[in-house]
């Protein structure tokens, strides 16, 4: 049995899971490695499989010579660098889908215990103080509004359990389209401020980004009903604490419940002295079911990208979802061997490149599609490992200038990629297309040259006078060498004039062999390609 990679698992995850990736891959679980440990370890590994407590840092990765990719079994990949896995290419994948049921359950729950205020109860019987009944009386969820903030799977789980409870559901996230409300049957709200006015409960389901970081504040409490709840599963930054504290310490609202993914929030933070609040140390992710829920995700993706696959939910790559590479993917290995072929015949060093989509394709995401063709010309022309991970990376700090055309207009082809390329005078153009149910690519043109010729690992170009018996001498040549054509292509602008031809080949050509081919034929002007 040959096994396609090793991979390495540094902390607790399904047995099944590990049992499934043993059936391909040669894997090791090391648990407790120190970082030094972990650096000198890495680079044995194709694959590294990490919770909480491993430390993925730039003297990781640094030593990660083999590594393709780093997955964690969990959504937060704050113990990760993200900035130089990206740099080296290698993908960081987590399990973002493995814990949304326990999240959206453990929302409901925080919901109903301070709407019926088990909150105030525990703390109260806890510290043995007196407990005043007036402050228990809780209020039923039936009937009343929930507001969600960010419509993503989870807050949409939530959603839907709260109408199981007879809960009349609004939502605000503009990144959401508005059938998208319709079809669920939640009520949009435009800005926050009118959501937080209306509802009796708010439902946090945000990501922390740039937009989002203190976007709860003093200004939304104050909208809020006197009586209403709210409750977050969102990371530490998104309510400025301080303001939370003061709308409910004054009263403006009734209470608040956190799931906090930093535990020294839990320790410091002022909320943990008021009653109405309850803190809880991440448990959106903490069920059984959602621990081996994150094994099973990232066993799968871990073996599709060591199988060679690109995954739709990769961390650095993070505008390319898995609709936007399945629509693309009938185009992909065109990008891959149009850009394969442009970088081993652009001679100079390039400066700027120009990427045209005519027909049908113009009408996708091409961004995914032009990075497939960068990454295999900067594989080619430079020394670095290059992939769609790093490539648009690599491209600016080389600073060089890449630019996309769109026409959904063609006129000889339902789908036409064109690659120009430039230096100083110097230029090549490359175009391609693709064929038939399977997709198969097909070259277009070379340098204006009209030329319909399918790829193949070998092949090799030929510019000479168009004469007769040129095409007799190439065969004839070849044939002395020992390599057999498998499909000759000839494209020409006038009769008599300079013609390309384009050779399937069935073995690769050396350098000592092309240098007889030269001898033997008369013909200088030759390119060897090899996909």
């Amino acid at each position: 049995m040959s096994f396609k990679g090793k991979i390495l698992i540094t902390e607790e995850i399904s047995r099944q899971a590990i049992d499934s990736l043993k059936k391909d891959f040669i894997v090791d679980v090391k648990k407790d490695l120190t970082n030094n440990d972990l650096v000198k370890e890495i680079k044995k590994y194709d694959a590294l499989v990490v919770k909480n407590a491993t430390k993925v840092n730039e003297n990781v990765i640094k030593e990660a010579e083999n590594l393709k990719v780093i997955a964690k079994a969990g959504a937060n990949i704050d113990n990760i660098d993200i900035k130089s896995a990206t740099r080296k290419g290698i993908y960081v994948i987590n399990s973002v889908s493995s814990n949304i049921v326990s999240a959206a359950e453990l929302a409901i729950t925080l919901i109903m215990t301070c709407s019926k205020k088990i909150n105030i109860v525990c703390k109260s019987k806890a510290t043995k103080r007196n407990i005043d009944k007036i402050k228990l009386k809780g209020i039923e969820l039936e009937n009343k509004i929930l507001g969600i903030v960010g419509l993503g799977k989870t807050g949409y789980l939530v959603a839907k359990k709260a109408f199981a409870m007879g809960m009349e559901v609004y939502a605000f996230d503009p990144y959401v389209l508005e059938d998208k409300f319709w079809q669920l049957n939640i009520k949009r709200k435009d800005n926050l401020e009118d959501l937080f006015k209306i509802c009796d409960f708010i439902s946090i389901h945000l990501p922390k980004t740039k937009e989002t970081s203190g976007i709860i504040n003093k200004k939304l409490f104050e909208c809020m009903k006197d009586d209403a709840i709210i409750v977050s599963l969102s990371k530490k930054g998104i309510i400025i604490e301080e303001d939370l504290y003061d709308a409910i310490k004054q009263k403006k609202i009734a209470a608040a419940a956190i799931d906090l993914s930093e535990t020294e929030y839990l320790k410091g933070s002022k909320l943990s002295d008021l009653e109405e609040v309850i803190l809880t140390p991440h448990l959106s992710g903490s069920t059984l079911d959602a621990q081996e829920k994150a094994g099973f995700e990232i066993s799968r993706q871990v073996a599709d990208i060591l199988n060679g696959m690109i995954p739709g939910n990769s961390v650095n790559l993070p505008l390319y979802n898995q609709e936007i590479i399945d629509e693309s993917f009938p185009f992909f290995e065109l990008c891959n061997n149009l850009g394969s072929i442009f970088a081993q015949f652009f001679d100079n060093d390039l400066r700027e490149l120009e990427i045209i989509y005519n027909g049908k394709v113009a009408q996708l995401k091409t961004g995914f599609l032009t990075n497939v063709i960068l990454s295999k010309i900067l594989e080619i022309k430079t020394d670095e490992r290059v992939n769609i991970v790093n490539a648009h990376m690599i491209w600016e700090e080389k600073k060089l200038k890449v630019k996309e055309t769109k026409d959904t207009k063609t006129q000889d082809f339902i789908n036409l990629i064109t690659i120009k390329g430039n230096s100083d005078d110097y230029s090549v153009i490359l175009s391609g297309t693709v064929t038939g149910m399977k997709n198969i690519p097909r070259f277009i043109s070379i340098d204006k040259f009209e030329i319909d010729m399918v790829p193949s690992k070998h092949m090799a170009f030929l510019r000479y006078k168009d004469i007769p018996g040129q095409i007799g001498k190439i065969g004839t040549a070849f044939g002395s060498l020992g390599v057999n054509i498998a499909a000759m292509h000839v494209g020409r602008k006038v009769v008599s004039g300079e013609a390309l031809m384009g050779l399937n080949l069935d073995c690769e050509v050396n350098n000592d062999m092309l240098e007889r081919f030269k001898d033997l034929s008369g013909f200088k002007d030759i390119r060897i390609i090899n996909l």
